[in-house]
């Protein structure tokens, strides 16, 4: 094995983690924060790429185009809202329809092309390896995706403490109680929709920009992909601390999920078993700490308190 293709693959990895750590984050929110099932960050996550693809293509600046990809995200977000919210539609399908919708509409935004390519085009990735030494797009990529987690993540840690970000994570927790408070639980859940989705959008944006194309078809598994690295996250850093070293796991967990993911394709895996592979990692990450309970439990069953008031004595011994 070659060593050297195994750390330049590694890199790569780390790169690409944090390009999608800001998917991921998004999936967080609605995955955790709120306790919904969000399907449709799949059509979401290309959606971000189509939108900062065509418009670079017209010669918008390539951090400008970030912002129109975060807009349509948010756009997204309130649609599969307001189909669950105010249309009664189930979570679960009201993802799977927008998912479904936002193909056609990310093949409208492509003009009918299922590919464009950013080659020749500056781009986010470009323009950071130009003021770096060397001029590695890799790196470039790295430190890009390290400032934009930092400030999602500081924008999250702020938001969600706020009054506005408490009453979503209240919803999420217990939606009868908050409503019962008076909350307007549907509108929380739409703003949090949106606020997720939003971050995917951001994320696709970011990772076709630093890919050099953008595909329809790059969503595909998004939500996996962010549910493996949010448990992945989870079950090596643990559910403790406050909300930012929560947010931190997040990233890592994506960062690790790359490297999980490089070092199989390493190892000879092939490609296309590399879906099969991800439902795996998430189903053992979900089972680790189920198991780990299920096991602490009956150690302590089996290994009774022999303390007593009498310092361990029995009634022979006073």
């Amino acid at each position: 094995m070659n060593i050297t293709t195994l750390l330049l693959d590694m890199k790569g990895a780390v790169s690409q983690g944090m390009l999608w750590s800001i998917m991921t984050l998004g999936v967080y929110i609605s995955f955790r924060l709120l306790d919904y099932a969000d399907l449709s960050v799949d059509g979401t996550f290309a959606t971000g790429g189509a939108v900062t693809a065509v418009l670079m293509s017209k010669g918008m600046d390539p951090y400008l185009s970030l912002v129109f990809a975060l807009l349509a995200g948010l756009a997204c977000g309130a649609v599969t809202g307001i189909l669950n919210t105010k249309l009664k539609i189930p979570s679960l399908l009201a993802g799977i329809l927008t998912m479904i919708a936002l193909y056609s509409v990310n093949l409208h935004i492509m003009d009918g092309k299922a590919n464009i390519p950013l080659l020749g085009t500056d781009t986010i990735a470009t323009k950071a390896a130009a003021r770096l030494p060397g001029g590695d797009k890799v790196i470039a990529g790295m430190v890009i995706g390290l400032v934009f987690a930092a400030a999602v993540i500081a924008f999250m840690y702020w938001f969600f403490g706020t009054e506005t970000g408490s009453v979503i994570r209240a919803t999420g927790n217990n939606e009868y109680m908050a409503r019962a408070f008076g909350v307007n639980t549907d509108t929380m859940v739409i703003l949090g929709l949106m606020i997720s989705n939003g971050f995917v959008s951001l994320s696709g944006a970011m990772v076709a920009q630093c890919q050099g194309y953008a595909d329809v078809g790059m969503g595909i598994g998004t939500v996996v992909i962010g549910l493996a690295s949010v448990i992945i996250g989870e079950v090596i850093m643990g559910d403790r601390f406050n909300f930012a070293y929560k947010l931190v796991a997040v990233v890592v967990g994506s960062i690790i999920y790359r490297m999980i993911i490089a070092l199989v394709l390493f190892l000879g895996l092939k490609s296309y078993d590399l879906k099969l592979f991800t439902a795996i990692i998430v189903a053992a990450a979900l089972a680790i700490p189920v198991a780990v309970n299920k096991f602490s439990s009956k150690k302590s069953i089996a290994e009774p308190d022999v303390s007593d008031t009498d310092g361990g004595r029995s009634p022979s011994d006073v």
